[in-house]
């Protein structure tokens, strides 16, 4: 199934669209955050209730070769990871390059 997908301009909008998730049954493990910027993703995750797009969904493979891929393909491969196309995964990076953020929640 596809994740359900917000584009935010910032993080505090991040933050929100998080907790408005939280209030609508989501858990932690059902959301991600991500921004182009890596330390960006780092900050949200800590400040919120949700996560980013690891190992467990990327698998040990994808994982290891993001270390030695660009940042964009790094984020495609991310994306693609929780079920975007190569076209939609490319779509998105082009909206995380314009410096906005995405919100992503698993579908229930």
């Amino acid at each position: 199934m596809k994740p359900s997908i917000q584009v935010v301009e910032n993080g505090t909008d991040a933050m929100s669209a998080v907790r408005e998730l939280n209030r609508r049954g989501y858990g932690r493990d059902e959301i991600y955050v991500l921004a182009h910027d890596k330390d960006q993703t780092d900050r949200l995750v800590e400040n919120s209730d949700a996560n980013k797009i690891g190992m467990s969904e990327e698998g040990v493979f994808d994982s290891m070769a993001n270390m030695f891929r660009s940042r964009g393909d790094e984020l495609r491969s991310k994306l693609e990871s929780v079920g975007l196309t190569d076209l939609e995964a490319e779509r998105y990076e082009e909206v995380l390059d314009q410096g906005k953020i995405l919100v992503i929640a698993k579908t229930h």
